[in-house]
C-alpha cells in the first residue's frame, strides 16, 4: 500500500503540469510557447513512463525498447516538420 501515496503525488504533478500547459497556450509567450509546451509534454510523458507503466521496475532491455520507440517517435515528427517546412 505504500506505493498508492506515491501514484497520488505523481497524478497531482500531472494535474499541475496540465494547469501550467493550459495557462502557458492562455499567455501571449510568443515564440518561448512551443519550448514550454514540449517541455511539459516531455515531463508529463516521462513521468507516465516511469510510474504508471512501470519502467523503474523493468529489466534494461524494455527500458531500451520503451526509449527506442520514443526516439523513433520523435524522429518521424522531425522529418514531418522538416518536410512541411519545405513546402
Amino acid at each position: 500500500m505504500a506505493e498508492l501515496p506515491r501514484l497520488i503525488l505523481v497524478w497531482l504533478a500531472l494535474l499541475t503540469m496540465l494547469a501550467l500547459t493550459i495557462g502557458g497556450s492562455l499567455l501571449s509567450l510568443g515564440p518561448v510557447l512551443p519550448f514550454v509546451s514540449y517541455g511539459l509534454a516531455a515531463a508529463k510523458t516521462v513521468l507516465v513512463f516511469w510510474f504508471f507503466m512501470e519502467m523503474r521496475r523493468e529489466p534494461g532491455l524494455a527500458r531500451l525498447a520503451a526509449m527506442a520507440g520514443f526516439v523513433w517517435l520523435v524522429l518521424l515528427l522531425v522529418f514531418v516538420a522538416a518536410d512541411v517546412a519545405t513546402r
